[in-house]
């Protein structure tokens, strides 16, 4: 390997949750999360790049370095002459017991990724307000029988209740106590609401909004971001505004996939490299005169 290379891994995220991707060329039976993120790291060490486990929650930059604090079970501060920012975003839902056990197999965030895992299936929407009302009516098109539970019990607007029910939908204004889970693989088999009431299902979406971009890592750094935090980057390079600081996946500007954010990783990888080749030329020719 040309460079040295540090990863630093919260060890949290999306990745860690989703138990099948379905969407992974190559894949075609599925793969889930720490699948990838185990095989991915065992191929990375191969090329001698290293791992750490920690937080990273601040980067600064002095005389043409950055510097990463990293917090956890291995604190310190690292030096780096470039900046991949990876750090991705967080769905907000709710602790309700049986959930997180379904996330990924038979319960689902992104109707880009996995609508058609609900096609012509009875679909629960958990989630809350106009967020979850909007996520109901996207799955029109992948199946007629939706039922939203506003778990939250947040205002729905007037229009978007006028549609759910031209779809037939039911919006049920009640707290989930439970989601009801069985069998291997964690099938959905509905929720239990804090009335004892059970609106079965076969399949389930999480649309509660609020989600957490985890862009606050580049806050020192003057870092170009839109008023949701997304990092803005050069759609060729994914570089930011800041020079050698880049940014890919889940934490930029685009649809939220697995695939894209890898194939985002290689764009960044190709164009970090060449500035760091760059930057030792410069040092070379800096030196012969």
């Amino acid at each position: 390997m040309q460079h040295k290379v540090l990863v630093i891994d919260a060890g949290v995220g999306r990745s860690t949750l989703c138990k099948s991707y379905h969407n992974v060329l190559g894949w075609p039976d599925g793969v889930s999360g720490e699948k990838l993120r185990t095989l991915g790291r065992l191929q990375a060490e191969k090329y001698g790049v290293e791992f750490k486990r920690g937080q990273a929650t601040e980067i600064i930059q002095h005389e043409g370095e950055f510097s990463v604090t990293v917090e956890g079970e291995m604190p310190g501060s690292f030096r780096a002459y470039t900046i991949l920012v990876a750090t991705g975003v967080m769905d907000r839902f709710p602790q309700l017991p049986g959930l997180t056990e379904c996330l990924g197999l038979t319960v689902y965030v992104c109707p880009d990724c996995d609508g058609y895992e609900v096609r012509n299936r009875r679909t629960i929407v958990m989630g809350s307000g106009n967020t979850g009302a909007n996520m109901a009516l996207i799955l029109c098109s992948f199946t007629k029988d939706i039922v939203y539970v506003n778990h939250e019990q947040k205002p729905v607007d007037a229009e978007l209740l006028r549609k759910l029910m031209q779809k037939n939908i039911a919006c049920l204004n009640e707290a989930i106590e439970e989601v009801i889970a069985k069998g291997e693989g964690a099938q959905f088999q509905g929720v239990r609401l804090v009335n004892g009431t059970v609106v079965t299902g076969e399949r389930g979406f999480i649309a509660f909004g609020g989600n957490e971009v985890r862009s606050s890592v580049v806050d020192k750094l003057g870092v170009e971001r839109l008023e949701n935090k997304h990092i803005v980057t050069d759609p060729r390079t994914k570089m930011t505004n800041i020079p050698r600081v880049w940014a890919a996946g889940d934490i930029g500007v685009h649809s939220e996939q697995l695939t894209v954010a890898m194939g985002e990783g290689s764009q960044a990888a190709i164009w970090m490299h060449k500035e760091l080749l760059s930057m030792k030329e410069e040092s070379r020719s800096g030196m012969c005169r």
